[in-house]
């Protein structure tokens, strides 16, 4: 049937009993399965990170400034990441750094919610804070 009407048998789904085949295009047929590949892709979330950097000893300002640029970043849907950057002996203010993160989560409370609490990894305090879902 498939030589007379010059098209192609193509086996759709060979693991069922009996396998089903289709008489098509083959080259339309690889067509739109690329096609619908292609939108499926685009249809995905794409998730971003937007980093925020903390010193140990980070002052009240500079504290609220990093925070209201968190709030908008999470408000966009986008997760964000904060960390504690220690230089050279400042790795003793560790506690310092994981009050700061917490404080930072917690203040951040109603816009995301902690992913993951503060990991130390080599000289970075490191937390991820993710949206909150929208309603």
């Amino acid at each position: 049937m498939a030589k007379a009407q010059e098209l192609d048998l193509v086996e759709i789904a060979p693991n069922v009993d009996p396998p089903v085949c289709k008489i098509v295009d083959y080259g339309k047929f690889l067509y739109e399965q690329k096609k619908k590949a292609k939108e499926m892709k685009a249809k995905a979330s794409k998730i971003v990170i937007k980093d925020i950097r903390f010193g140990p000893h980070t002052d009240e300002h500079d504290f609220n400034f990093k925070k209201n640029h968190a709030i908008k970043f999470l408000q966009e849907g986008c997760k964000v990441k904060a960390f504690v950057f220690f230089r050279g002996r400042e790795i003793v203010f560790k506690e310092q750094g994981e009050i700061l993160l917490l404080r930072f989560a917690n203040e951040l409370e109603e816009f995301g919610k902690p992913e993951q609490l503060p990991v130390l990894e080599g000289k970075r305090m490191q937390m991820v804070i993710g949206p909150k879902k929208k309603l």
